[in-house]
């Protein structure tokens, strides 16, 4: 396995543990807060991280490969978000808010540094 095999591999287990993370932080919000909108955008952002990482893999060429991560990180900058207005509303605790915060913000550090590695070889 090479360096950039062993990348993209970090950065799938990471995005998948996040979208997991995810998944069960909007089950929550539904069972109990009955929260249904922001658990959705949380749900559907972040999970979307880990799902345009994984087709950037499976990508036909490099433009696909960087197109997919570009929409990778746009994802976990809007997961940022939605984490944001989660806190600010008192549906998830400061505690909650710094895990998941800096969880997304090393997935969107990470899928940058790989698309700028890639960007520089087409």
């Amino acid at each position: 396995m090479n360096n950039e095999q062993m990348s993209n591999n970090i950065i799938l287990d990471k995005t998948y543990s996040f979208a997991v993370l995810m998944v069960r932080r909007s089950q929550k919000l539904v069972s109990e807060k009955k929260e249904y909108v922001l658990s959705k955008q949380i749900l559907r952002s972040g999970t979307s991280i880990g799902a345009n990482t994984e087709e950037a893999v499976g990508g036909i060429s490099k433009k696909d490969f960087i197109a997919k991560l570009s929409i990778a990180y746009k994802e976990a900058r809007e997961t940022k978000y939605w984490l944001r207005i989660l806190k600010d509303t008192g549906y998830i605790s400061e505690n909650e808010f710094q895990k998941y915060y800096t969880q997304s913000l090393i997935l969107q550090e990470a899928i940058y540094k790989r698309e700028c590695q890639t960007t520089k070889h087409i």
